[in-house]
């Protein structure tokens, strides 16, 4: 398995490496609230460096932006990797995820 990690890009940007599973998906849950619970308007996550994903790290994207709503913090997700995408697409839950 590879290390995942939240790397800062600038105040607002942050990039996602590594692999979302079961195994890391708690970890990342509790690394991104802080983020979004002290972020000023938009955050934005690159996830252009996951080398990996299940469905488990899409329903970590869900619970990014059910938190994000409950901070009332515009979330986006950028560069999101062709085997998230298509596992979103499977569960009807592409049109959900604010891409940019």
């Amino acid at each position: 398995m590879s290390e995942t990690a939240i790397q800062p890009q600038d105040d607002s940007s942050y990039l996602i490496s590594g692999e979302l599973n079961m195994q890391t998906v708690p970890s990342l849950l509790q690394q991104v609230e802080p983020i979004l619970a002290r972020s000023q308007g938009e955050v934005c996550f690159d996830l252009q460096a996951v080398s990996r994903s299940d469905s488990a790290g899409l329903a970590l994207l869900v619970e990014w932006l059910q938190f994000a709503r409950q901070q009332d913090r515009k979330l986006t997700f950028r560069n999101l990797p062709d085997q998230l995408r298509d596992i979103a697409r499977i569960s009807g839950l592409e049109d959900l995820l604010p891409l940019s």
